[in-house]
């Protein structure tokens, strides 16, 4: 008699740091996001750049909240996991996991391909009701060079950290324009839903968007369906629209 399977929701989104606009048109939006955050109902949220601190941003917007943005855009009763990438002159950002699910254990790797683009690996392990479900939070570089190598180096730690019985989901901004590290990332046994039937995934740019630069992939685990959230309201918070995939778990 086979086990009974879990379903679980992942959701990626980078939040372009809780602000949006140019110049003095510029206005913070991470209020919205909390809200927002909130209305997607994930298991796990997995967050780019996401700021612990910025004193700029903090003078500028009065409403701009006292806690680190992890840690504010939380939903009640879920956990926040945070781990700076880059250390600018007024202050740091990074990625971020936020879970309702207990966490275990967190690793930080810095993946940045040269100086001018500071990019980390957040891997989170946590408890789905008794079954260990490894999430990696990555935002991968500009420069498809770059991409290839950082890609190269989530293989590596995945084949050192991971067991390969165990479930895993990464997750993030690829920046994977035509989805040409989804190759890769096949050889390294993982999938997402590009193969099931339902609505395109594109999530950039979120006014009017042309591609998928944002995606989710499983191993031990089976992508059931993929949504992207889409309006006005989406459209106004980050250059990007979430990305959210269902997924299965079989009980061993």
């Amino acid at each position: 008699m086979n086990a009974p399977a879990t379903s679980f929701r992942v959701a990626t989104y980078n939040i372009h740091k809780g602000v949006q606009g140019i110049g003095p048109a510029r206005r913070l939006e991470i209020h919205n996001l909390g809200h927002a955050i909130e209305q997607l109902d994930a298991d796990i949220v997995c967050l780019q750049e996401v700021r612990k601190m910025n004193r700029q941003a903090a003078a500028r917007f009065h409403r701009w909240p006292e806690l680190p943005q992890a840690d504010f855009l939380a939903p009640e009763g879920y956990t926040a996991v945070y781990e700076t990438n880059a250390i600018t002159k007024h202050g740091e950002h990074g990625n971020a996991l936020l879970t309702r699910w207990p966490v275990l254990r967190k690793t930080h790797q810095d993946i940045s391909d040269h100086r001018f683009e500071q990019r980390g690996l957040l891997h989170v392990a946590i408890d789905l009701n008794g079954h260990t479900v490894h999430t990696i939070v990555v935002h991968l570089g500009l420069i498809k060079g770059s991409r290839i190598r950082q890609v190269a180096q989530l293989r590596e730690f995945v084949e050192r950290e991971i067991p390969p019985n165990e479930a895993l989901v990464v997750a993030g901004d690829f920046n994977d324009w035509g989805a040409r590290m989804r190759y890769a990332m096949n050889a390294m046994g993982m999938r997402d839903s590009s193969d099931l039937r339902g609505p395109r995934t594109l999530t950039y740019p979120s006014r009017l968007p042309v591609a998928q630069l944002d995606f989710i992939y499983g191993r031990q685990v089976e992508p059931l369906a993929s949504s992207v959230p889409r309006g006005p309201v989406w459209a106004r918070m980050s250059d990007h629209l979430p990305l959210v995939t269902e997924f299965s778990l079989s009980k061993q």
